[in-house]
């Protein structure tokens, strides 16, 4: 069976009009495969270089496979299970940024150079002041991002409309504002001129993003059977979710210069990123966190498992259109259309997603996700308490019983089997030394805990006494029998 080259995709010469740091999965599901549908429908016309930016590991599948490969997407459409698998020709060249400095620091010359794309992981945008302006090159993301700007002012002459649009899409809240914050810092400790500081700020655009999709990876168990069906060998396979969604929040406009939603593909530009995330972050987040734990005491280990017990749906959905959607600022219609999305999402055959990794750190995941809209539906509702996301407060309380801690983590234990919670020291101290306590004395511990919650959840009307009275009831009868009480 022949690799996948060139010589199979016949790939178009185009201008470099991207330069992406990191090579990983995700970028390559998500950002180059856009990138790639867009060139194809006549709205774009640019190609990638990919630039290695970390010292270790080595591009050789890259180039022997000559920057080719393979996006496989699987699973529901609107209901319908599908598997989308699509050859992207979008990446002219792979560059090791510390054993080709030059060669990577010479793209700063290229005219058609436009976008930079980023996915450093969240700890790549930082600032440290140990990082050195003479290192080739520097240690951190945003230090070799400085320097490379640095040298296309001087290449240009500080032309204007040489600068960049910067697009970070590492995971971080306003991740362009502080990626442009390092680069700022950078500039004035590396005394750099005066006359670049305004180039950048002036000429370069530095957007906040916010990316969603699944990208699984390389799938190793499944290789030989996925090439078989593509009919050649792919040792750069990525596989993913068909759903996707890139929302670009700059202040000033860039789409025409970046027409991928006139590719059809889902990219909204906005001036606020804000509603979009608080949309993901509460309904595809919150729902995981209002319902995992609860489906993983009623016996079930993964979320797709969860989606086949007609209870544990049910009370997801419930939970998502009855009590978060109606606290969100974006169109009703909008809303539900990204929830039916969501649901498709959970319910993707080809991803195996633990319960338990969804379980980590459920406390700070709960306030984070789950209690602005527990708030926001006792404000709407004249004080009523949402009652699925009520019980999700006596779940997690449940699901964290335990009063050993070994080796970090508090046992659990689900029918005679121990499960691992995992969270941090102060929260697993907190129930190794109250898990004994009744259920309405727990109940009025764990919530009146301001350091869990930001605020004493206690005083809320009636809100410990409902608490107390699930927790007690899981406790004689079990988390099933509770659920099906209660949500059936």
């Amino acid at each position: 069976m022949n690799i996948l080259n060139k010589s199979i995709t016949n790939q178009a010469n185009r201008p470099i009009r991207v330069m992406q740091f990191g090579e990983g999965n995700f970028l390559r599901g998500f950002v180059d495969y856009m990138i790639d549908i867009a060139n194809e429908k006549g709205q774009f016309d640019g190609s990638i270089v990919l630039i290695k930016p970390i010292p270790f590991g080595d591009l050789d599948k890259f180039h022997t496979q000559e920057y080719q490969y393979t996006v496989s997407l699987r699973g529901k459409v609107d209901g319908e299970e599908k598997v989308i698998n699509r050859t992207i020709t979008s990446i002219s060249d792979a560059i090791d940024a510390y054993l080709e400095y030059d060669k990577y620091i010479d793209l700063a010359k290229v005219d058609t150079l436009r976008f930079v794309v980023s996915n450093t992981t969240e700890a790549g945008i930082l600032f440290d002041e140990t990082d050195s302006f003479d290192a080739k090159p520097a240690k951190t993301y945003p230090g070799k991002l400085t320097q490379f700007l640095y040298a296309r002012y001087n290449v240009f002459n500080g032309e204007k409309d040489k600068g960049l649009i910067i697009l970070p899409v590492e995971l971080i809240d306003d991740n362009g504002v502080e990626l442009k914050k390092c680069v700022m810092k950078f500039i004035d400790i590396w005394k750099l001129s005066a006359s670049f500081k305004k180039w950048v700020e002036e000429s370069c655009v530095f957007c906040s993003t916010l990316v969603d999709r699944i990208v699984t990876g390389y799938p190793k168990d499944e290789e030989e059977s996925i090439w078989k069906t593509l009919g050649y060998q792919d040792n750069l396979l990525v596989t993913g979710e068909p759903f996707a969604l890139w929302v670009i929040e700059s202040e000033k406009e860039i789409k025409d210069e970046l027409p991928l939603d006139k590719a059809d593909l889902p990219v909204i530009f906005t001036d606020n990123q804000k509603p979009y995330k608080q949309r993901k972050v509460r309904i595809l987040n919150g729902a995981h966190t209002s319902f995992v734990l609860a489906s993983y005491l009623a016996g079930n280990d993964y979320v797709l498992e969860s989606m086949h017990d007609k209870v544990i749906k049910k009370f997801m959905l419930d939970t998502i259109y009855n009590e978060v959607i109606p606290t969100l600022s974006l169109p009703e219609a909008e809303l539900k259309e990204f929830a039916r999305a969501v649901i498709d999402r959970f319910e993707n055959p080809f991803i195996k997603h633990a319960l338990l990794a969804i379980s980590l750190n459920s406390v700070s995941k709960w306030r984070a996700r789950c209690m602005p809209s527990f708030l926001g539906y006792i404000e709407r509702k004249n004080g009523e308490l949402p009652k699925h996301l009520t019980f999700s407060i006596a779940s997690l309380i449940c699901f964290y019983n335990g009063k050993e801690i070994i080796e970090g983590a508090l046992i659990g234990n689900r029918d005679g089997v121990v499960y691992t919670i995992k969270d941090d020291k102060e929260v697993l101290e907190f129930f190794a030394s109250n898990s004994s306590l009744n259920s309405f004395e727990l109940a009025k511990a764990f919530l009146s805990k301001e350091s869990f919650h930001g605020q004493d959840l206690s005083i809320i009307n009636g809100l410990t006494e409902a608490v107390g009275n699930y927790i007690e009831e899981i406790r004689v009868d079990g988390m099933r029998k509770t659920l099906e009480h209660h949500f059936a």
